[in-house]
């Protein structure tokens, strides 16, 4: 199949991020976001081409003059920008080879990318109580382009599937097994696709083969992610039954004390809605700096001598460093250390603060190196690190992409659902 061009689809509650990708070169034609959906008055599209064209348009304003009150006529404003004359990339909709859907939660179900069918499409609403704020909105952009483009392929790819390597002693938790069967209440694991992204583009830059390279791959962005991968394959991560596990994040809590939500509730009265904001939306660095949740702000705060934004890193380059640690051991040899995420990428303040005192677990970071790297690709350790510590850009799309580009293959296939 030449220059067959997929059409990436990220839909969210109240939002839809899409890139159109052309294969197999891997090459972005258009990007956009359509935000606000619902909002018929404040709701827009924007949209900028590989050559610069940039497209920006409310609620009410596109050729057949659709307000945003759904995702079906967020996806229909999506085909109508592409298709644009002075803005688009396309000429029709017949250009659209194959769309690939982002889905957040795919169970125990899947442990790879498929193509959508009738079957697929039930177990990804089922799977909803799983994850009841992404699943719904996946599904609602999966109908969406079904109805719009009837006919044309359409693949999923699920931010869990990687990690359904994760042996079962360490997906489990050790709560009543009742818990686990009747329920599924297991570690399932988050920002898969980036993780086996950056996995497989670290083997490439230091030239190994994946079968006998072990990564530590850590996703540090908003929401933030630490994978232990063993030959091309997760055996553990940071993120758990939901992604409220694990690391500090910039509104999430991370590890903490279960204790603490009953004693909120029980003697202290809140209820479990208000904990349930406080965990997730209002604690992390939000919650410690109290001022805003980007780092960037916070690192120039702390550089100013303000305690609290220094302690804020404090407490999130420390647990960072934990995870680092334990996957150390896990892994016993450890290859690469990869940093990736809108902070893993951008901060080379913060690299240099998590990889302080970890010589001692073969961890040498260059710091010179580090800043002029900056964020881009490129190697920031000494070469006589026994770890070698790598930046990566993430780029779910174009794994999206791929994953799709090969599941299709070289047949048009006919309506699937």
């Amino acid at each position: 199949m030449k220059n067959t061009k997929i059409l990436v689809i990220n839909c969210g509650s109240s939002s839809l991020k899409y890139q159109l990708i052309s294969m197999p070169q891997g090459t972005m034609l258009a990007k956009g976001n359509v935000e606000r959906i619902g909002d018929i008055k404040k709701a827009f599209i924007y949209q900028k081409t590989s050559d610069g064209r940039e497209l920006i348009k409310k609620s009410g304003e596109m050729k057949n003059n659709l307000l945003l009150a759904d995702h079906k006529a967020a996806f229909q404003y999506v085909i109508e920008a592409l298709i644009e004359k002075k803005f688009g990339i396309l000429n029709g909709l017949k250009d659209i080879d194959i769309v690939a859907h982002r889905v957040v939660h795919g169970g125990e179900h899947y442990r790879d990318s498929v193509m959508v069918t009738k079957e697929v499409l039930k177990v990804i609403e089922d799977l909803s109580d799983l994850a009841p704020l992404h699943n719904p909105a996946n599904v609602q952009g999966i109908r969406s382009a079904l109805e719009v483009l009837p006919g044309v392929p359409q693949t999923a790819t699920f931010d869990t599937a990687f990690h359904q390597t994760i042996p079962e002693h360490a997906y489990r938790y050790a709560l009543p097994t009742e818990l686990y069967e009747k329920y599924k209440i297991r570690k399932y694991g988050f920002h898969g696709t980036s993780h086996r992204y950056v996995a497989n583009q670290a083997v490439q830059m230091l030239n190994r083969s994946i079968e006998n390279t072990n990564l530590i791959s850590c996703h540090l962005g908003n929401g933030c992610s630490i994978t232990a991968i063993a030959g091309g394959k997760s055996v553990d991560t940071s993120m758990g039954f939901t992604p409220l596990e694990g690391l500090m994040m910039g509104t999430r809590c991370g590890d903490i004390d279960p204790a603490i939500i009953p004693y909120l509730v029980m003697d202290k009265g809140y209820n479990i809605e208000e904990v349930n904001t406080i965990l997730n939306k209002c604690s992390g660095a939000l919650g410690l700096f109290e001022k805003t949740n980007d780092m960037r702000d916070i690192v120039e705060a702390a550089k100013g001598g303000d305690k609290k934004a220094q302690l804020t890193l404090d407490i999130y380059t420390y647990r960072i460093k934990k995870y680092i640690g334990a996957y150390c051991a896990l892994l016993i040899k450890v290859d690469a250390l990869i940093f990736t995420g809108g902070v893993g990428q951008n901060s080379w303040f913060l690299r240099e603060m998590i990889c302080k005192y970890l010589q001692n677990i073969g961890i040498h970071l260059d710091k010179e190196q580090n800043k002029i790297t900056g964020c881009k690709t490129g190697q920031i350790s000494f070469d006589y690190s026994p770890i070698t510590i790598l930046v990566v850009p993430t780029n779910e799309e174009q794994q999206m992409a791929m994953d799709a580009y090969q599941l299709v293959g070289t047949k048009k296939l006919k309506k699937v659902v």
